[in-house]
């Protein structure tokens, strides 16, 4: 009676693994869409990848705590420390940019439990 049922939770365990050895596909990485590509963000596209989550709670703590808004950034210019006014003016498709790649990490951000959720602009 253990051993079929360590068979069976062990098959259970490993057959993730055998359905994407065996043919399974991935998702394939989602390229997010940016409205003005002419414009530069606030730090490198790698950087932005990487770690605006830590940049944004960077501001947050900053704009809320110590009443600092403006942001130097690594080249010099500096930026208002904004999700509404700085980020979303170039990335403002919500469901485009930032839903495409959370949904593929199964993330789920809670920027828009205080800001005003953005509208898509079409």
């Amino acid at each position: 009676m253990i051993i079929p049922g360590l068979v069976i939770f062990i098959l259970l365990l490993v057959s993730p693994v055998v359905y994407n050895v065996a043919g399974g596909k991935a998702m394939e990485v989602p390229e997010p869409e940016i409205i003005t590509p002419d414009e530069k963000c606030v730090e490198s596209a790698e950087y932005m990848r990487r770690a605006h989550m830590d940049l944004l709670n960077e501001w947050r703590d900053r704009v809320v705590r110590d009443g600092v808004r403006t942001y130097e950034a690594s080249d010099g210019r500096q930026y208002e420390m904004s999700l509404s006014r700085t980020c979303m003016t170039c990335h403002s498709n919500k469901a485009d940019f930032c839903d495409r790649c959370h949904d593929y990490l199964a993330v789920d951000p809670y920027c828009w439990d205080c800001h005003v959720e953005p509208t898509e602009n079409q």
